[in-house]
């Protein structure tokens, strides 16, 4: 007799997962809008000096393909100067076997994911519609974006239920062979990765470990004086 279990990995440890998750985005999007309103801050506060650091910047590279030009002029004058070839031949990628099976794999995982998850397969529930078209959503974008583990990991999470909160009608001893669903934990991993690279940012470190954020403005204003300066002496010789 079939029995009704919840999917492989346990309910309340997808429950546990997802309120881990929401957890870090939130996180995130704290810092990440402390950080960008500071670095609005400091960039509106050092305009002046972005803008002429940026334009000094192209006159030195513009001086530098000036010269460039005058080698190459001089070149010319030589006895054995060749003029170079302007157009050169375009080798066009082979496509080989592995990537051929590559594709037919991506296809192959991603029509079975939409045909298993597609909303239309819950036109008489409501709130499976459009849980269904969430999951689908995100399945059209990872096949686009075209990374076959990601692919897959996805095509798991959505057989083992836990996409759509399904319950699943298995054998107890077939629950072993369904493989493990991992998606959740790879996004809570991706997650972890783009926090922690959020906190270490330096303007979020300036923020939080600073006495006073707004004296990092008076140090770059140094940093880019000096820059200035320097740019300033490279390019006193350049025409704009």
């Amino acid at each position: 007799m079939l029995e009704k279990k919840q999917p492989i990995s346990n309910a309340s440890e997808q429950l546990f997962l997802k309120e881990q998750i929401e957890a870090l985005q939130k996180e995130l999007e704290v810092i990440e809008q402390k950080t960008n309103a500071f670095e609005s801050l400091v960039r509106t506060s050092l305009a002046e000096e972005l803008i002429e650091e940026q334009e000094l910047r192209i006159l030195y590279k513009k001086r530098q393909q000036a010269k460039k030009e005058k080698r190459l002029e001089q070149k010319k004058r030589g006895k054995n100067y060749k003029e170079p070839i302007g157009i050169k031949p375009i080798i066009k990628a082979k496509i080989t076997p592995s990537s051929t099976e590559e594709q037919k794999e991506k296809k192959r995982l991603y029509r079975e994911a939409m045909l298993h998850v597609h909303p239309d397969k819950f036109s008489m529930n409501e709130e499976k519609i459009d849980l269904a078209t969430e999951v689908t959503s995100k399945l059209v974008d990872i096949y686009k974006a075209g990374n076959l583990q990601e692919l897959q990991l996805y095509h798991t999470h959505i057989f083992s239920g836990n996409a759509l909160n399904q319950i699943i009608d298995i054998y107890p001893e077939a629950r072993k062979m369904i493989p493990q669903d991992l998606y959740l934990k790879k996004e809570k991993e991706q997650l972890e990765e783009l926090l922690f690279t959020a906190k270490n940012r330096h303007t979020y470190k300036v923020l939080t470990e600073y006495p006073d954020p707004l004296l990092f403005v008076e140090e770059l204003r140094d940093y880019y004086a000096d820059k200035i300066t320097k740019l300033r002496k490279r390019t006193r010789k350049v025409k704009p």
